[in-house]
């Protein structure tokens, strides 16, 4: 079996591939291999992939199946020990791949771990999507080590310790193929957005933990599959969410921390009003809606998740509110909490 297969999924986007892959190709060496998982590109993408031998190869969804079930059809097809899931557009660096395999191996109740992931337009900068791993406060909302919300910190070297994290960022994920499949893979119901917080919660829930590894560093252009103000991204965010919270959070009183939830959501959706972005603010709604008629199917899944309840490691790593800390006490930074 291949030690590691780096797997990028990819739907129609030959110009992030034609710009990275080649480095990711060239950083990778033999016997591990590479992969672009295709979610039907109607671009040159295909093409593209074939037309660069054999040291890339290309597996082929019939259909877009998201990020979520892209990855999943992928990783059951592709027979590995660890999987590597790296975003399209995403600029690995020489030797980036040995310090998160060494983390995996030397520490082996990690099951998945990423790499310091920096700003491709801002090299000095944490990028959004995991900068130097994630955490989640006791609402269920996320952040990382270098980024609270929409403030980003720069690398001063403030991160450069490994350390154990809630959830790695789908950006650029090494993990045990095994323990992938173990708990399900990505929620394909989620589509993109917030699947691999999802899926990290429950690797925990499984007793298993995740890894920041700062020896290894990538640059993230972020924004590939969605921009930022995209009403679909904010549609699938605060959709999955919800979704997220009711399958895995703890509480013994999940209606009301629900009812907490759709009140935030709410301040949110009025925040994008008076921004004069009527559009974010329906898509809030939306989620709602779709949440609602998500519920049946999400409580089923919470009630088959508490058989990890024995070994379960799935405490909230804060006790604070993000909220509370970023908007009132002007915590802007995870140093600060």
């Amino acid at each position: 079996m291949v030690r590691v297969a780096v797997v990028i999924l990819n739907y129609n986007g030959e110009n992030y591939l034609r710009q990275f892959l080649p480095g990711v190709i060239a950083a990778v060496s033999e016997p591990d291999e590479v992969w672009v998982a295709d979610n039907a590109s109607t671009d040159g993408s295909v093409a593209y992939v074939q037309s660069l031998g054999t040291r890339v190869r290309l597996h082929q969804n019939a259909q877009n199946l998201g990020f979520a079930g892209g990855y999943n059809e992928a990783i059951a097809a592709i027979e590995a020990e660890y999987i590597l899931l790296l975003n399209s557009d995403v600029q690995v660096t020489e030797g980036f791949l040995a310090p998160l395999l060494d983390a995996l191996v030397v520490n082996n109740h990690w099951v998945a771990v990423q790499p310091k992931v920096l700003a491709f337009h801002n090299p000095a900068s944490f990028e959004y999507a995991g900068a130097a791993g994630g955490f989640l406060d006791k609402l269920g909302y996320p952040y990382c080590r270098g980024r609270i919300f929409d403030t980003l910190e720069l690398d001063l070297g403030q991160y450069n310790v490994p350390t154990k994290v809630f959830w790695t960022s789908g950006a650029a994920m090494l993990i045990k193929r095994a323990a992938y499949l173990e708990v399900g893979g990505l929620d394909q119901h989620f589509f993109a957005h917030m699947e691999e917080i999802d899926l990290c919660w429950r690797l925990h829930k499984a007793g298993y933990s995740l890894g920041y590894v700062p020896e290894s560093v990538v640059y993230h252009v972020g924004g590939a599959t969605l921009e930022t103000g995209s009403p679909k991204k904010t549609f699938l965010n605060f959709r999955n969410a919800l979704a997220m919270l009711v399958k895995n959070h703890p509480t013994n009183f999940l209606f009301g921390l629900v009812f907490l939830r759709l009140c935030l959501d709410g301040v949110a959706g009025l925040k994008f009003l008076l921004e004069r972005k009527p559009k974010l603010m329906f898509a809030i709604i939306r989620a709602h809606y779709a949440f609602y008629a998500w519920l049946p199917r999400l409580l089923k899944e919470r009630k088959e998740l508490k058989k990890y309840s024995s070994n379960a490691k799935d405490s909230v790593c804060k006790p604070e509110s993000i909220l509370v800390a970023y908007y009132l006490k002007g915590k802007k930074k995870y140093s600060d909490l």
